[in-house]
């Protein structure tokens, strides 16, 4: 597997690659007109900004931080867990 380093220095075909063959997605937030998607690769986190309106991808932002994680906590319910 790719690690963080590698990947950010990749061309943004071979992120696509990573992202759409060896990532999990996680959720979706919306941020402005945006939509952000969240994959896993199992070593790190990825996030894609997608523009609906112009119907492209604008960045792949990939990380490794637990604070990056925040804007989807909210998201989460652990009602599902029966702790």
């Amino acid at each position: 597997m790719i690690s963080i380093e590698n990947f950010t220095s990749a061309s943004f075909e071979k992120k696509c690659d990573v992202v759409t063959g060896y990532s999990n997605y996680v959720t979706m937030r919306k941020v402005g007109d945006s939509k952000v998607y969240l994959y896993h690769t199992g070593r790190f986190f990825i996030e894609v900004y997608y523009s609906p309106i112009y119907q492209k991808v604008l960045m792949i932002h990939p990380f490794n931080d637990s604070a990056s994680l925040e804007p989807y906590a909210e998201m989460v319910s652990l009602g599902d867990l029966s702790l």
